[in-house]
């Protein structure tokens, strides 16, 4: 139950465990297909910044809050999570 320790010690309630009416986000992995691609840079960023993406293959389903988000690696355009941000920042 790493989640769910990590979701209470950050004071976030509704996440951790797989429950009706907690938030999940799932993966369903082809372990027998899971792959990792090489590593590649991308200058996809504003001002021509760069990042450094590495790719996987096997993955199903990416659920998130209940929707297919993705599927065989591929978005479904399913915009239905958000971003959580620490209140430090």
């Amino acid at each position: 139950m790493q989640t769910l320790e990590t979701s209470r010690l950050l004071g976030i309630t509704d996440r951790g465990v797989l429950k009706e009416g907690y938030k999940a986000d799932i993966n369903v992995i082809d372990f027998e297909n899971l792959t990792l691609h090489e590593p590649e840079v991308l200058h996809d960023l504003p001002a021509g910044g760069r990042r450094l993406v590495q790719r996987a293959s096997g993955y199903e389903y990416t659920i998130v809050s209940g929707q297919i988000a993705f599927k065989d690696g591929e978005s479904t355009g399913a915009l239905n999570g958000r971003l959580i941000r620490n209140q430090v920042s």
